[in-house]
């Protein structure tokens, strides 16, 4: 059930909604819901990260760029939403000087990311986020995180010194990942970055082979297998 849906700028809402079952209350930073708010179409369900879980509800924040995301926008607190998940592997849960890299819609899984690292043993979590237009949910991300550096209208990839950190997370845009590890490349730091990947999906179980990508292994699926790869997996191939 929709316990809220609220317009956070132009095209991005934030989403709770309060699931019946206990397992799928529970997701780890990274992994994604299948969400369905129709019958018959659209015919797929689409695939939303996590922005945020509290043991009762969890939180998807979203860009709407199709059917079903703009139905997505029109829901109201009370309406029922079909949610299969969590779904997918995590990123990982690891030590150290940690930095995590969004742009666009793939700023989503960082929130719940950085909540989880600071609640493990990270020494440090510096959320680097990108922006086409203005920035959105800043005081969320930045209590959540030891640093927040923002660019607008630029690359976010600029901001960002691989050298200095032990492990490297991002999501969004596929050049601006690529970008990112040829970055980590040119100070041997490549096999520091996660890369998490979006694709459109149709079952979300690893059953239709919808979402294959090439890796150093051959196909993977990104719904099961993914999303979250290092980065030499899938950009040195």
């Amino acid at each position: 059930m929709i316990l809220s849906n609220e317009r956070v700028s132009k095209d991005f809402y934030l989403m709770r909604v309060r699931l019946e079952s206990e397992q799928a209350k529970t997701a780890r930073m990274g992994q994604f819901y299948m969400l369905r708010a129709w019958k018959n179409y659209p015919v797929l369900s689409r695939p939303i990260s996590v922005f945020d879980e509290d043991g009762e509800t969890v939180s998807f924040l979203y860009k709407v760029v199709g059917k079903g995301t703009e139905i997505f926008s029109t829901l109201h607190e009370g309406d029922e939403i079909s949610a299969l998940g969590p779904l997918g592997n995590s990123f990982p849960n690891v030590t150290g000087k940690i930095a995590l890299v969004g742009g666009g819609v793939g700023i989503a899984p960082f929130y719940l990311t950085a909540k989880q690292l600071k609640k493990s043993n990270a020494t440090s979590v510096d959320l680097y986020l990108g922006f086409c237009e203005a920035p959105l949910l800043t005081e969320e991300y930045k209590s959540v995180a030891d640093n927040l550096v923002i660019n607008v209208g630029g690359f976010i990839t600029d901001e960002i010194d691989p050298s200095r950190y032990d492990h490297i997370m991002t999501c969004g845009p596929e050049p601006m990942m690529r970008a990112l590890y040829e970055k980590c490349k040119q100070v041997d730091a490549e096999e520091k970055l996660y890369v998490s990947l979006e694709s459109r999906m149709a079952c979300g179980i690893g059953a239709c082979l919808v979402c294959s990508c090439k890796t150093r292994d051959g196909n993977r699926k990104i719904c099961k297998d993914g999303p979250v790869f290092k980065g030499a997996e899938v950009f040195d191939l």
